[in-house]
């Protein structure tokens, strides 16, 4: 299915920050739907006779059933089926249905929002309720559809959603979690017993509402200019003024805020403030990060210990007069610095992922300066492997190191300058690569199954049994050879 920016783009002609602030509706369109209990579907009229409209965007409410099980983005209507669709954009107002109509075997009431952009709509809302399961009013349900009423109107007028400051919607208190209503005055008329419960956690046990929220909330915050802040907060959505969301702690408890001024048809309505305790995710995120940083220790003294190793077997390999065993020694410093490569990119790592590319930029050189035909042969890479699962790197990169030095060693007769190429492609289902080199090709006979080459026969095992690819080796027209790796990016079950 498209995506809004898609459907925008092939369906209207509107300028890009008009686009932008039907996408800023979409962001904050969850609050809506869940204090409306109701669900929210975007409409845009396909032509200029407002005679069919293209549903492309929608949002399911949390707080109640939904209208719509099926999805409606991509489904067009015609204005016969949907009047008001077309009556809320050529009046430029909120229009109710008097009576509901039936959809799915539900009745469903609707009312439609035109979403102003400048001093014109530019799309419509519509607001579809769920009538099958009967409700009962409640002062917080009255508080929940006064605070959507005004917020649709706020849409309606273009004052909502502020396109400044920018928001971060995903991370910030939902309805559910707590939601406080202020009249002009910046006075309590409403809590949620969430926004009560992450009150009694900060110290406050009363009843809130009678209160001057910014006022009990400065008293209550640790902090002093954490306090400052949030009350200003406060204050400035009470004056029409929209706010980022803070966070601050007091007594223990770690709780976040925003804060939205309330002005339909620009008249003051007060404010709406969410809160959410957020103290015991505030909690495990502390764990996590001192987790992190172990693991990121470990990492680094692993790493270490492998440079130690191969510092060792290098002191080892100068005092070995055996040209064999040298280079078998030499073999073994490669093959631990690489690994030791990726476990220096690990202790820098928030993620357990790892840059390939970076540490495929790091290996090759090492490659070089090792071999034998180092002035001679160049190495490069094309494309990019991208980030990758820890439990992926180090085989990954293991595979290349070894398919690299066989390249720099088998495929050129000596004193002769050839290139060797890792080429790459990435897929959404598999990484794909080639290293190909200009040499003198594979010997005649040769089976990458019963070869006795060590390094070949590390990278068949790493293939089958880490990496859960294949690999295979073919001639390279005119010459050289090509090892051909494809590793899927899905684990299998």
């Amino acid at each position: 299915m498209a995506t809004l920016s898609e459907l925008l783009a092939e369906h209207t002609r509107l300028p890009g920050a008009a686009a932008d602030q039907l996408q800023l509706v979409v962001a904050e369109w969850q609050l809506l739907s869940d204090l409306g209990f109701a669900d929210f579907l975007m409409w845009i009229p396909l032509g200029g006779s407002l005679r069919r409209f293209l549903c492309v965007a929608q949002v399911r409410p949390t707080t109640s059933p939904t209208g719509h099980p099926d999805d409606m983005v991509g489904v067009e209507v015609a204005v016969i089926e949907h009047p008001q669709l077309r009556r809320a954009l050529l009046e430029g107002r909120v229009c109710r249905e008097e009576d509901p109509r039936w959809h799915d075997g539900m009745p469903v009431r609707r009312e439609t929002i035109p979403v102003r952009f400048g001093d014109r709509p530019i799309a419509v809302l519509s607001r579809e309720t769920n009538l099958a399961v009967p409700r009962v009013p409640s002062p917080l349900e009255l508080a929940y559809l006064a605070s959507a009423a005004d917020l649709c109107q706020m849409i309606a007028d273009g004052t909502f959603p502020s396109a400044e400051p920018a928001l971060d919607v995903h991370s910030s208190p939902r309805a559910g979690d707590g939601l406080i209503r202020l009249d002009p005055d910046g006075v309590v008329v409403f809590a949620s017993p969430n926004a009560s419960s992450a009150y009694h956690r900060m110290g406050h046990a009363a009843d809130l509402v009678g209160t001057g929220l910014a006022q009990l909330t400065r008293e209550l915050i640790s902090d002093p200019f954490d306090a400052k802040e949030i009350s200003e907060l406060i204050r400035d959505a009470v004056g029409g003024r929209p706010s980022m969301r803070i966070e601050a702690e007091a007594r223990g408890a770690t709780v976040l805020f925003r804060a939205l001024p309330l002005r339909p048809r620009g008249e003051p309505a007060g404010a709406l403030v969410l809160v959410r305790d957020v103290t015991e995710i505030r909690r495990k995120d502390r764990a996590l990060l001192s987790k992190d940083a172990t693991i990121r220790e470990i990492h680094h003294r692993v790493k270490n210990n492998l440079q130690t190793v191969a510092a060792l077997l290098r002191l080892q390999a100068r005092r070995t007069s055996a040209p064999e065993a040298r280079q078998a020694l030499d073999e073994a410093v490669r093959r631990v610095a690489s690994i030791a490569l990726v476990h220096e990119t690990l202790s820098t790592s928030l993620d357990e992922r790892v840059d390939i590319d970076e540490v495929v930029d790091r290996v090759i050189p090492m490659l070089t300066e090792v071999a034998s035909a180092e002035p001679l042969v160049t190495v490069r890479r094309d494309g990019s492997f991208g980030v990758l699962p820890a439990e992926r790197a180090t085989p990954l990169v293991m595979v290349l190191t070894e398919l690299v030095q066989n390249a720099i060693e088998h495929a050129f007769e000596p004193g002769r300058r050839g290139s060797v190429v890792v080429g790459v492609s990435r897929s959404a289902g598999y990484l794909d690569v080639v290293v190909a080199d200009d040499g003198c090709g594979l010997p005649a006979g040769f089976s990458l199954e019963r070869t006795d080459r060590l390094g070949l026969q590390i990278v068949r095992t790493l293939v089958d049994s880490e990496l859960r690819g294949s690999l295979s080796l073919r001639r390279r027209q005119p010459t050289g050879t090509e090892a051909v790796l494809r590793v899927p990016l899905q684990r299998r079950r």
